[in-house]
């Protein structure tokens, strides 16, 4: 995989923790630079680990898959970026404003279940997956913080556009990912 291609990933799949910290960006009455740095840490920190879990999972079968791995890429992808792509249209975010340990768990958890999916892919590829995560872990990291910064400036316009971004990025990379396979 070459560095851009894996950008494009994090890039992709840091867009739903960045759409949720300019949501609660825009919640938080007191914005504290901490506040922003817990927002990427949190985020960062699980963007890291579930495509880690994913890439574990994906190894034990990538054996009986090889042949079909290109299309289990494509279809997982397809699926996790049209998700974030209907999650945008709907204007669906998590605003809630909420900095605390309970409810950052589990917005970095929510943020980060299409990364495992994308993980489940990292196995049938030819990657360094410490290298990867860690790309993927420090761009999530800045653009939450970022994200976050941002909310309070900016308003609800990115909200939903973020999350768009993000989808349509997935689904190229895992077309890219099939025609590579079926015509290279």
């Amino acid at each position: 995989m070459l560095i851009s291609e894996l950008l494009l990933i994090a890039v992709g799949l840091s867009m739903d923790a960045f759409a949720v910290s300019v949501s609660n960006g825009l919640a938080l009455r007191c914005l504290r630079l901490r506040d922003a740095l817990k927002f990427g840490l949190f985020f960062g920190f699980f963007q890291m680990l579930m495509p880690l879990l994913g890439w574990a999972v994906g190894r034990l079968f990538s054996d009986y898959v090889m042949a079909f791995d290109h299309w289990v890429a494509f279809v997982l992808l397809g699926y996790i970026g049209t998700k974030m792509v209907m999650d945008g249209l709907r204007g669906s975010d998590s605003a809630c404003g909420d900095t605390g340990f309970k409810t950052m768990l589990i917005l970095a958890i929510a943020t980060s279940i299409d990364a495992l999916a994308a993980g489940v892919t990292f196995a049938f590829m030819n990657i360094n997956i410490w290298f990867s995560i860690s790309v993927i872990g420090a761009i999530t990291f800045f653009l939450s913080a970022f994200g976050v910064l941002i909310g309070k400036r900016v308003g609800d316009k990115l909200g939903g556009k973020a999350q768009l971004l993000g989808g349509f990025l997935l689904i190229a990379m895992g077309v890219k990912i099939l025609i590579e396979h079926l015509f290279f």
